[in-house]
């Protein structure tokens, strides 16, 4: 059982295919996030947004404009998150990396700490506040940043696989890999910044789906759980 987490959701978790930004879908992930904090969690939520748009997918276009709006998407989808938490009696705030103070706190690791032991939900937009970097890495960041005791990844699949579990029946599923197991194959966890950080400060990562968040928040072993510990 964790005490203090960083839930990483990724933008798609709060969209359909006609609606890039659904309430549906963001309620219904609010609901998720409400069964870690009544479980006793301390939570930081670091949101994707390719949902609206994805830096990295606009390859023809200026990466680092095409960056910056994505971390903008990354905004409105914590804003929305947070209003749908709130409805449902979950305090939280919105820190952004990039000063926005008309909309949303400026993020400082003492204020997320502070916010986080007032039993406030914090949800960290704008990514890291720089071009280049994936909210997967940005979500490692806050992670350390608040002492997290690990970082949670909430994907569509249910854990980490040798390859696409779509695309290729054979596909091994992982219950542990190391992080060096993770560097070495080349496998599909997180992107390479974030999963060589997490290894450098030793922050355990887990890797579930996450319709299975309530099993989380009961203690039980799901998903991939990534660490420095050998087999």
């Amino acid at each position: 059982m964790y005490r203090r987490v960083l839930l990483k959701i990724s933008g798609e978790a709060l969209s359909t295919a006609e609606r890039p930004v659904c309430f549906e879908k963001i309620e219904k992930t609010a609901l998720d996030v409400k069964k870690l904090y009544d479980a006793g969690m301390q939570i930081g939520i670091v949101t994707g947004g390719g949902n609206i748009m994805r830096g990295r997918d606009t390859v023809a276009q200026d990466r680092s404009r095409m960056d910056n709006m994505g971390m903008l998407a990354t905004a409105i989808n914590a804003l929305a998150l947070q209003d749908c938490l709130i409805r449902l009696g979950v305090p939280s705030v919105v820190m952004s990396a990039v000063p926005m103070h008309r909309f949303c706190d400026e993020f400082t690791a003492r204020g997320a700490v502070e916010a986080l032991e007032n039993g406030k939900v914090v949800l960290f937009a704008a990514g890291s506040g720089c071009p280049y970097f994936s909210t997967d890495t940005a979500a490692t960041l806050r992670a350390l940043e608040i002492k997290a005791d690990a970082l949670l990844l909430a994907k569509n699949v249910d854990a980490v696989y040798s390859a696409d579990p779509k695309k290729d029946p054979n596909a091994k599923r992982y219950s542990h890999l190391t992080y060096r197991k993770v560097l070495e194959d080349q496998l599909q966890a997180t992107d390479l910044t974030a999963i060589t950080l997490c290894r450098e400060q030793g922050m355990p990562i887990l890797v579930f789906a996450l319709k299975e968040i309530e099993r989380v928040a009961a203690g039980e072993a799901v998903g991939t759980r990534i660490d420095g510990t050998e087999e």
